[in-house]
Order: structure tokens, then sequence, then C-alpha cells
């Protein structure tokens, strides 16, 4: 048995992975549905955002842009702990090898990006740093774990005695199998493939967040899904991002007039719904990121104009057709500051957890940081736990996100109960293809459950999605099925936050109640009860 299995191979499961290896000398063992590589941090291009060493900048400013970015639903604990650790973790993993760009005086490059109030985004090879991140963090992964597992899909949670015991897995060749941990630590990214037009991976189908509601762990925030407003506008998928760098160092957005409508460094929702406004007037799909005016792009930029050279675009004549695309699940399974979730033996980190850090909406460049915080704390807790230490548990906390389950009423963010849509129980003979399904699914989020949304949009999006449930197979143990149904699962949770949530507020905007109101400060609650 494992002391420790890791689902997940991104910065959080790695960053997680590798301390608790290399520090602790635990037994650990790491499982992917693809390969080490093939997470979502790759893709991470903005950068990650730090305040290191004599910079002038302060984690008081990280921690106040943090908290505007996501509309009174961040915990401030939780924001607290991710700007005063991120420094350190951050040179760590600079100590494994992790290359940062640095100016001609050997200082670190430093950007700014939508909502920080200061230049503190550290980068890799100009927009390469989750690439970068995720290289030093898999070489490490390598030297230190006892069991890497690729191409093998978790299916479930194994629950004994009230407690995780390990998981359900079906490997390369199909056969399925138990894997018994004495922790779990889910770390299994997003669900961006909920949507047609996406950022993410084709492995971010909500998997992590899924078990967890199937076997009654407390999920927190579904309903809030950020949309990048600078996604290039083209058919591959993942939707090519052009990074939130490039505005950063000035470029600008412009309508189909030519004309620059809104502060580009604003945070991502605002940026993101002047965009839809501005599409929707003019009945375009797309519009257009002006990049012409920025010096040694290719130099500055290698990853993005290798990207744009193979569609035929040349940033320094060609304006950049971009539209807002799913980037990044602000909600998930919910955690104490330790990444401890409602059922013992599990933990959470990364973007599968709602630690209680990004609210109503992520500011850029700090997922990389939440990763490399809130995994290895998880680390440290359970590490206490199988040493004995007095007090240790792995039992959640009332702190940071738990306190909306756990202490519902007595911080300033409290919790409701969510009722969850009952469970996917097909039909039988009414079978289609997963393909279609997915596609399907993918259409109904975007067009009920997208950028914006109203009553009628999410009624119909809850209804057709309760009829995709309906010609899922029961008993197909093929991987495409097994997303579908943790797509559905996901997609079904959301809508239904989204529909209770009668406000505006951070990614969640609805048409039909356009203000905030403070009778939603609060985290809606689905399970853990």
């Amino acid at each position: 048995m494992l002391d420790l299995l890791v689902i997940g191979s991104g910065v959080s499961g790695l960053s997680a992975a590798v301390r608790a290896a290399s520090v602790h000398r635990l037994s650990v063992g790491v499982v992917t549905k693809g390969v080490m590589h093939q997470s979502a941090t790759r893709w991470a291009q903005g950068g990650v955002a730090a305040v290191l060493g004599d910079d002038p900048d302060s984690t008081d400013l990280h921690l106040a842009d943090t908290l505007a970015a996501g509309v009174g639903l961040c915990d401030v604990d939780a924001v607290r702990t991710l700007v005063d650790e991120g420094p350190d973790r951050v040179t760590e993993l600079i100590r494994m090898g992790a290359l940062f760009d640095r100016d001609a005086d050997g200082d670190y490059s430093k950007a700014r990006e939508g909502g920080h109030s200061r230049a503190r985004i550290l980068h890799a090879g100009g927009a390469a740093t989750g690439f970068e991140i995720e290289r030093a963090l898999v070489v490490a992964a390598h030297d230190t774990a006892s069991m890497l597992l690729e191409h093998a899909f978790v299916v479930d949670l194994i629950v004994r005695d009230g407690r995780c015991a390990g998981v359900e897995v079906i490997d390369a060749d199909g056969a399925r199998s138990e894997i018994r941990a004495k922790h779990v630590l889910l770390a299994a990214g997003g669900a961006g493939q909920l949507f047609a037009v996406t950022t993410n991976p084709l492995v971010a189908t909500g998997d992590g967040i899924a078990m967890a509601l199937r076997a009654g762990v407390a999920v927190a925030d579904v309903e809030f899904t950020q949309f990048h407003p600078t996604a290039l506008h083209h058919p591959s998928m993942p939707r090519p991002l052009l990074s939130e760098a490039l505005r950063g160092h000035g470029a600008v957005l412009r309508n189909t007039a030519g004309e620059r409508f809104v502060d580009e460094l604003q945070p991502r929702d605002v940026v993101s719904r002047a965009m839809m406004a501005e599409m929707l007037s003019a009945d375009v799909d797309h519009l257009f990121l002006d990049a012409t005016m920025l010096e040694d792009f290719p130099v500055r930029f290698p990853t993005i104009t290798r990207n744009l050279s193979e569609i035929g675009l040349d940033p320094a004549s060609d304006l950049l057709p971009i539209a807002p695309a799913a980037h990044y699940t602000c909600g998930g399974v919910l955690t104490d500051l330790r990444g401890a979730t409602s059922l013992p033996g599990l933990w959470a980190s990364g973007e599968v957890a709602c630690s209680g850090v990004h609210g109503a909406n992520r500011l850029a460049s700090n997922s990389l940081l939440e990763g490399m915080v809130f995994g290895p704390r998880a680390v440290e807790a359970l590490a206490d736990v199988e040493e004995g230490l007095d007090g240790a548990t792995d039992g959640p906390e009332a702190t940071g996100a738990m306190r909306s389950l756990l202490a519902p009423t007595t911080g300033r963010i409290g919790g409701r109960p969510l009722v969850a849509p009952p469970p996917i129980a097909s039909e039988p003979g009414a079978i289609a293809e997963p393909g279609e399904v997915r596609a399907a699914i993918q259409q109904t989020m975007t067009r009920g459950a997208g950028v914006l949304r109203t009553a009628e949009s999410l009624d119909v999006a809850a209804r057709r999605l309760d009829e995709l449930a309906a010609v899922m197979p029961i008993d197909d143990d093929g991987l495409a099925w097994h997303e579908v149904r943790n797509l559905l699962t996901v997609g079904r949770a959301a809508v239904a936050a989204a529909a209770s949530r009668t406000e505006s507020r951070g990614c969640h905007t609805r048409d039909d109640h356009e203000a905030r109101s403070d009778d939603w400060l609060v985290r809606q609650v689905v399970g853990g009860r």
C-alpha cells in the first residue's frame, strides 16, 4: 500500500509528489490518464505571480489584487497563505532547475497582467512558462516517485469505513484494478472541455470533481468558470492562447471598426464581458488583438510566434483574431488551508480544488502559484498524520473555503447547501456515440452557461443535459464514455449552481440579474453532509 497516491501530473500533483518522496521519504505513486507532460500546466503561458527578494512590490499588494479579482468570495486567509508562501515555492522550483527569463542585467524579467497593480509575473521562454515548470517537475518526479502510471484512467474513489482508501483504475489495456493508499491527493485539473471553445487540453473533462460528487464529497463554487478573453480564433483544440503577457507589454484590443474599446489590463471577466458586448452588437464571432507595436516579438514570445506562423499570421503586421474561451474552473472540491476535503484520507489541490483563493474569478497567473503552494501544504499535513504528531488529523478543519461547510454562519462568506442533480441513469437501448454526446454537451454549455447566462438559457441547458444523460450506456467501460459521464456530472452541477445564484459576480454573469448582491456573499456547497 502506498503512503500517498497522487491523481494528476500537473504542477500541483507533481509538486506534492516530489515533496512527499524527497522531503518526507513517503512511498508515492502518480497516476495520469495521459502522459506525465500532458497536463494543463504545460499550456499555461501567462506565467507565475510572485513577489521575490528585494522587489519593491509587496505581498500585501498581491493579496489586494487577488481579493479584488475574486469580488468578495476569496477567503482572505487562503489568499494570504498563497502570497506569503508562494515566493519560497518559486525559489524551490528554480533550485530544481526551472529557468525563468532574465533581462540584460541578469535580473528576472517581470510582466504586468490583467488585474495586477504591479509587474510581478515571471515567465519562461516568453510564453512557455507552464512547459518549463512541468519539465522541471517531471524530471524530479521520475527521480523520486515509487510508481508512475501513465495512460491510466481513475474511475472512482474507493471509500471504506468513512475514509478514502484508494481508487479504481482502468489501465491502457482496458483492465480494471484497485490502487490502495493511505492518502489520496486529487490534483486532476479542471473541466474546460465542458465548453465548445476552450484553451484546455482534451483531457480536461472534470474527472476529479465528478468522482468527488459521486462519492458525496463537498464541492463548491462550480458556477464560476473563467473565460480567457484572448484565445486565438481558430478551429484547433485546445484553442491557442494569446498570453496575457502580450497585453502586459502593450498589445491592445480592437473591434471590427479598428477601435480600442476596453482597458486591456482589467480582470479577465471584465474584459471578456466587454468583448461579448462588442461581438453581439456587431453580430461577429471574433474581435482582434493588435500587437503590431510590440518590439522583438519573435524573441520575446517564440512559442506564440511559432503558433501564429503555422496558420499564416504575422504579429508584426496582422491584427490577430481572438474570442473568449473557457479557461479555468474557479470552484471545485472544497478544502481547508491544508488541502483536506470533507472525506478523511482525501486531499485536493490545484484547479480541481476550491481552497478559497480564487473566489468568483481567478487573478491572472495565480493558478500555477496555487498548485505550487497548496499541493506541498497537503503533503506537510498528511506527513504529520503519518508521523503521528499530536493533533494531526486528515479530517477537515474550519479554515479556508471549508468554513462554508463546517462553520457557514461564522465567517465573512457564508455557506449555502445546493441540492445536486440526481445520478445519471440512462434508458435501455437509447445509446448514442460518445463523441456525439460530448459535442452536444459542449454546445449546450456554451449556449446556455457560457460568458452570459439567463434563467431561460440555464433552464434549457439543464433539460438538454438531462436528455443527454439518458442516452448514455451504464456498463460501457470505455474511456470516452467515462469522460462523457464526468462532463455531464460536473455540467449539471454547474448549471444548477448558476441557476440558483441570482446575481452577477466575477465570471458568473446573469443578463437577467445584472447587479451584485450582498445576499450572495456565500459559497454554494454540494454534498459533504
